[in-house]
């Protein structure tokens, strides 16, 4: 991730040092170098990466369940009131401290093992649901570059119309100047330049916006511009064979989701049976008493045996260490309807998988046929272009024989503009095509 961050960022100050008076840059961007910086910089990948490290925290965390543990705690305190007897003789010591050590150390303690094998598949569901993110955001990529490039390629359609149709108007001024042709031809031509502006306008506009777009889902900012490389013809050559989609759905990443989700309530299932089961643990204490002895038996100032005042402590060290074993007996059938609970979803998973396997092959058999569709509209499109273009320049030459009238050449010229739009509207189709199969079986690439 970072290589890509240091590698986006240099690329944006690099060109934006060499733009004078501009505050931004221009990013050159083909289809695989899109597809890095989206997979590596969009905060969607990010958030799913950061959600497989959690549940690494989680493991360790349900593993920490299983080592020893220690405890240390202390006290002191001082005597206010001390218990008194007859003739004002009292017990107790002024002053009293206790520090206690407490070891439990778990022996055999079975939740604790279903619990790993959870948090190891719900690790690997994470994994999963990080590569659904990756395959979701691909096609987005994919399908914005592809539109893009459609929108461009439009665009580059409509103002090559443009300047044939202006020289056609200039041409027919020319004409109408010299008595040739008449005013209505030059009408004619005019009005079909100036239908042609707000098809121009809004191809414009859409491009900004589509641009806009492919730049959030690469979480580019948005006064960088972006190039892209490549055009619509050039990425249809690298389309590869598809596979039988039946056999294409094992890589599905929701049909994936599925089965660790059925595995995680399978394992649930286990951790409620594993609280059934007898805890073993060993244990250990150690506590470190203390008392001022204030007051004691010894030699008086007289000489003789009684009573006498010392400043001595007096220390007990309580040592003990053991096992404990628990064994639940009865909860209230608390597992019990527990277990129930988990097998009736663990049913529920699997018609669910059912339904959604069917879902999803009908996906890929209706991708397939998208694609199919799209290269056969295509290939009767680029056939529809070169009978276009021979009826413009026939429509033409009559024209400017006087054979021919100027509805002929705009309704020519119309026609090799449409059919050339529609060739590119096929092609996009079909690379869009690909995008949704790639999504249904699962590539991320």
């Amino acid at each position: 991730m970072k290589k890509f961050s240091v590698l986006l960022a240099a690329a944006i100050f690099a060109v934006g040092a060499q733009a004078q008076g501009d505050t931004g840059g221009t990013l050159t961007l083909d289809l695989n170098k899109a597809l890095e910086i989206a997979l590596s910089e969009n905060p969607t990948i990010k958030t799913a990466d950061m959600e497989i490290e959690r549940f690494d925290y989680v493991r360790r965390e349900t593993l920490g369940n299983h080592l020893p543990s220690l405890t240390a705690g202390g006290r002191y305190e001082f005597s206010i009131i001390k218990t008194e007897m007859a003739k004002g003789m009292s017990f107790g010591a002024d002053m009293s401290a206790a520090v206690v050590g407490d070891l439990q150390i778990p022996l055999v303690v079975p939740a604790v093992y279903a619990s790993l094998r959870l948090n190891r598949t719900q690790q690997a569901l994470a994994v999963e649901q990080a590569r659904s993110s990756r395959i979701e955001l691909a096609g987005s990529v994919k399908k914005s570059f592809f539109q893009i490039l459609l929108l461009e390629r439009s665009y580059e359609v409509l103002r090559q119309s443009e300047s044939t149709v202006k020289a056609t108007v200039d041409n027919t001024r020319e004409m109408f100047e010299a008595g040739l042709a008449s005013e209505y031809d030059l009408l004619t031509a005019e009005v079909q330049l100036s239908n042609l502006a707000p098809s121009i306008i809004n191809t414009a506009n859409a491009i900004t916006v589509a641009k806009q777009m492919f730049k959030m889902y690469l979480s580019i900012p948005e006064e960088v511009d972006i190039v892209l490389e490549g055009s619509l013809d050039g990425y249809m050559s690298e389309l590869r064979a598809i596979p039988d989609p039946a056999a294409a759905l094992d890589g599905n990443s929701e049909l994936r989701q599925l089965d660790y989700q059925q595995t995680l309530v399978s394992q649930q299932i286990r951790l409620a049976n594993a609280a059934r089961l007898p805890v073993l643990a060993a244990y250990g204490s150690l506590t470190l008493t203390g008392q001022d002895k204030t007051m004691g038996f010894g030699l008086t100032p007289e000489g003789g045996m009684g009573v006498v005042s010392t400043n001595k402590w007096w220390w007990q060290k309580p040592t003990s260490a053991g096992f404990q074993l628990s064994i639940p007996i009865f909860s209230g059938f608390k597992n019990t309807n527990k277990v129930k609970q988990l097998r009736n979803q663990v049913s529920q998973i699997e018609l669910q998988k059912s339904y959604l396997r069917e879902a999803k092959a009908l996906e890929a058999r209706t991708a397939v046929n998208n694609l199919v569709s799209a290269r056969e509209t295509m290939q009767a499109n680029e056939k529809t272009v070169v009978q276009a273009e021979k009826a413009y320049g026939i429509a033409r030459t009559r024209f400017e024989a006087g054979a021919g009238t100027m509805l002929e050449v705009n309704q020519a010229q119309l026609a090799v503009t449409q059919s050339k739009l529609n060739l590119t509207q096929a092609t996009y189709d079909l690379l869009a095509a690909v995008a949704d199969y790639d999504k249904v079986v699962g590539n991320d690439q």
